[in-house]
């Protein structure tokens, strides 16, 4: 088995519940680590081997795309999402965070993380 991780994923998307996160957007930063089997790949040097991570990062800038008001809701669509596309992949740590969030504070970040394994 291995580990593929994509750090800080970058995204400017329009999560929250106040109408104005709607409308004014704000920074996010996505963190996603997926276990798979890495063996094949790492004997064959092959791309379809492995699981893609273009995929990975595809799938996480859509999801980020879709407003939610929660960001459980955008993370565990993350998930499902990837577990859904890539049969390979055995369990998922997705972390997303919101930079600079307007909770009435000097907080850098407010972070949530999910696990999840294949059913």
């Amino acid at each position: 088995m291995g580990i593929i991780k994509l750090k800080n994923i970058r995204t400017f998307s329009y999560h929250g519940c106040l109408i104005e996160e709607g409308k004014i957007g704000s920074d996010y930063k996505v963190d996603l680590e997926i276990k798979t089997d890495l063996r094949r790949s790492s004997l064959s040097d092959n791309l379809k081997d492995t699981v893609d991570y273009v995929l990975l990062n595809r799938i996480v800038v859509e999801e980020m795309a879709i407003r939610s008001h929660l960001l459980e809701h955008v993370a565990n669509r993350i998930i499902t999402r990837i577990f859904s596309e890539i049969a390979s992949v055995s369990r998922i740590i997705v972390a997303v965070s919101k930079l600079n969030p307007p909770i009435g504070g000097d907080v850098e970040a407010v972070t949530i993380e999910m696990e999840e394994y294949r059913n």
